[in-house]
């Protein structure tokens, strides 16, 4: 029995470090393919527009809106935040698990539309920690990163909204756990609907002497 490919939505405090988890869960397995999101903010340094994402202008954006060319968009920080509709709807039909890498209000939107959407919250082993991860990083003011930690604040509220939470602290141990989520949302009933169906008709005609 093959399975279907799965929706991964993957959220996160902005700092958890879930862009490095998604790209080396794709580097150490073969099964998934990563949505690349598109947005309005400016690339930082090292970001190759169509690898981390497709950086579009305000007015090109607000033209996908219309054509109701994505599958979600939200603004966040003043920047608005999409996924391309086309692309994740032929990874779906070619089986592959598809993650899309998107903040809160995007999730939660996704969830609506793909009820078996698989929701994982990624999150850092404290708040300080958070905090260390974002200064670290050096590619934005202090002014900016206590926007972003008021934003964690407004996100945590939605938390519970997700299948499970997933804590960043040692790389590869959570790599690992990511898979491991996916692999066994694969075997649940929701998901393989038309498994059972055929196996309920067999066991009938089977009974039925046929």
């Amino acid at each position: 029995m093959k399975n279907k490919g799965i929706l991964i939505v993957v959220s996160g405090f902005s700092g958890a470090g879930k862009g490095t988890l998604m790209t080396r869960l794709i580097e150490k397995y073969d099964t998934y393919a990563l949505s690349v999101s598109m947005t309005t903010r400016e690339a930082r340094d090292g970001e190759i527009d169509g690898i981390n994402y497709f950086f579009l202008e305000k007015e090109e954006f607000e033209e996908k809106i219309k054509e109701n060319a994505l599958v979600e968009y939200a603004n966040y920080c003043g920047n608005y935040y999409g996924t391309p509709r086309e692309y994740v709807e032929q990874q779906l039909q070619l089986g592959k698990d598809v993650i899309l890498e998107i903040e809160i209000q995007g999730a939660l939107k996704i969830k609506q539309n793909f009820p078996n959407a698989l929701l994982l919250f990624v999150m850092p082993p404290d708040v300080a920690e958070l905090r260390k991860r974002l200064v670290g990083r050096g590619t934005e003011t202090l002014d900016v990163i206590e926007k972003r930690l008021m934003r964690a604040k407004e996100e945590s509220a939605g938390i519970e909204e997700y299948d499970y939470i997933v804590i960043n602290d040692d790389l590869e141990q959570c790599v690992d756990e990511v898979n491991e989520i996916v692999r066994a949302a694969h075997n649940t009933p929701a998901r393989n609907v038309e498994f059972i169906e055929k196996t309920k008709k067999d066991l009938e005609r089977l009974s039925e002497g046929e």
